[in-house]
């Protein structure tokens, strides 16, 4: 679909639901000392890789993503925000990109390409030096899943918060700390998602995708606001690996 919007990050800071203010909780959780090595798996556009670099002055980043758009927005964010001699994007497969074991790990909605959280914990386990730490943001049931809510996620993928915990502890981690998105960051990344497709529809009414454009943004709202609203959570974990 020429000059559609097929991505719906445009009018997001963050791939995830997550405010400005919590992002520099879960930057200042992660402790970074001088000559900190930061890897980003599943990194998207990196901000949160390049807010954390600009925390710590001598840390050094590493991003790598396989959505060709997200990595050309993070690179042109590296290059305006003076970062290019501390921070490198890889276009790759999160799952065969490697690297040497860093300080700290990010993974943040990125279970699906592993298989699964737990695949992820064991992935993120051998990708950490020993002592270092891992920042895991992953998907949990708040609420018991109504049936809208399983259709999006499936029944069997996610648990309670308290399974995910004692799944990291059980993989070789120690919580070092634990955040939850609120329910108006969930509301502020929902809106902005439907957003840039619902300002593009106000700008091309008559294009000849607009119906499948706007069939895309009712169906997420409906699945938002009808199905896992208030039902599915996100929380971020903050990990020592032992």
């Amino acid at each position: 679909m020429t000059d559609v919007p097929l991505n719906g990050h445009a009018l997001l800071d963050f791939n995830a639901p997550l405010s400005d203010g919590k992002a520099y909780d879960l930057i200042s959780s992660l402790h970074l000392g001088a000559g900190s090595t930061v890897v980003d798996y599943g990194c998207g556009w990196a901000e949160l890789l390049l807010r954390a670099v600009e925390h710590e002055p001598n840390a050094r980043g590493l991003g790598v993503d396989s959505d060709d758009y997200a990595i050309s927005r993070g690179q042109a964010n590296v290059e305006a925000r003076g970062l290019t001699s501390r921070v490198r994007l890889d276009l790759a497969d999160v799952t065969t990109w490697e690297t040497t074991p860093a300080d700290v790990v990010i993974s943040i909605g990125s279970s699906h390409a592993w298989g699964g959280t737990k695949q992820t914990l064991e992935a993120m386990h051998a990708r950490l030096r020993p002592g270092g730490t891992l920042l895991l943001g992953d998907g949990f049931w708040e609420q018991p899943p109504n049936a809208r809510s399983v259709e999006i996620f499936g029944e069997d993928e996610f648990g309670s918060l308290t399974k995910l915990v004692d799944l990291a502890m059980t993989c070789g981690y120690r919580l070092l700390n634990l955040a939850t998105a609120s329910l108006d960051e969930w509301d502020s990344f929902e809106s902005r998602w439907c957003a840039s497709r619902e300002r593009w529809l106000l700008a091309h009414p008559d294009h000849p995708n607009a119906d499948e454009v706007r069939a895309i943004v009712d169906d997420h709202r409906e699945g938002w606001l009808k199905g896992y609203r208030d039902h599915f959570g996100f929380a971020y974990l903050t990990l020592a690996r032992l």
